[in-house]
């Protein structure tokens, strides 16, 4: 499925309907360049999720937990260097489905490929030319 966003308030509200339509546990990888709007997505599903928490990229944190319908847990492992280092940190549960007890939103997964591989949906945030405009992919894993 791909949706073509012409701004940070569209993103936002694609990720609010698709926030309404998932179930927990859910393990949502979530990719795309410095700037793509990969934050302002998960506000947007956190909205929809009825999480009331600021949304925040948690780049320094590296994890921050939104509680609304679910608990939202948001990762960011831009500065995790490998699979051993996230499961250090005791990352491991929260992509789990058989520990998960909410959903697992994971910016820069690719830091991490051995830990996040049995995720349920990938998005990918892509800028087009235009400024504001972005191509956003959805696939579920088979």
């Amino acid at each position: 499925m791909e949706f073509k966003s012409e701004s940070e308030k569209q993103t936002m509200q694609f990720a609010k309907q698709l926030a309404r339509q998932i179930k927990a546990p859910c393990i949502i990888l979530l990719k795309g360049d410095l700037g793509a709007g990969k934050t302002h997505f998960v506000k947007g599903f956190a909205q929809g999720m009825k999480a009331r928490a600021q949304v925040t990229s948690p780049t320094f944190t590296i994890m921050n937990i939104y509680q609304g319908k679910v608990p939202i847990y948001h990762f960011d492992l831009y500065r995790i260097g490998s699979d051993e280092e996230a499961e250090q940190l005791g990352f491991f549960d929260y992509f789990d489905h058989d520990s998960l007890d909410g959903i697992s939103i994971v910016e820069w997964p690719e830091n991490a490929p051995d830990l996040v591989q049995n995720y349920d949906i990938e998005i990918t945030i892509e800028k087009l030319n235009d400024e504001n405009s972005r191509l956003i992919k959805l696939r579920r894993r088979d």
